[in-house]
């Protein structure tokens, strides 16, 4: 009797795959993961006008542009710049890529900008500070959660 069953991996359930319900496409499809790079879209242009300053800022900053021939998963209807013609570009927004560690750096810049500026704020808040009138300088946050009735 038991020569006679069907393989558990051959057997489908139709009922149990589901139909696919439309869904909203990307604004700004993303491209396959590459190992040790991080991607970010560029802005190039503005209500048509090219910004070249935020671009060779960017491309300074370590940002290099992704070749459209590198991602054909990414589909192109146009090119809107003749300039990138070569890149991925999408409303104005150009796909560039940088290795992990150069982000990584970056943003530990811009986070040790921002606590020198917090810091900056708080010495000055503190040096206005009146013994008769303390001024308060909490910073605490506190995460709860529901009592679970």
């Amino acid at each position: 009797m038991a020569e006679n069953r069907i393989a558990r991996g051959a057997e489908t359930r139709e009922k149990d795959t589901r139909k696919k319900s439309w869904a909203r496409p990307e604004l700004l499809p993303s491209p396959e993961p590459e190992e040790g790079y991080k991607y970010h879209w560029v802005r190039v242009a503005t209500l048509g006008n090219v910004d070249a300053m935020n671009v060779s800022s960017k491309l300074r900053e370590g940002w290099v542009p992704v070749r459209a021939k590198d991602h054909p998963e990414i589909e192109l209807v146009a090119i809107e710049q003749e300039r990138f013609k070569d890149n991925v570009v999408i409303g104005g927004l150009m796909l560039c890529k940088a290795p992990v560690e150069m982000v990584n750096e970056r943003n530990e810049y811009y986070d040790q900008q921002a606590k020198s500026q917090i810091s900056s704020v708080d010495n000055n808040l503190m040096r206005e500070n009146d013994p008769r009138m303390p001024l308060f300088n909490d910073r605490k946050t506190k995460v709860t959660f529901g009592s679970g009735n």
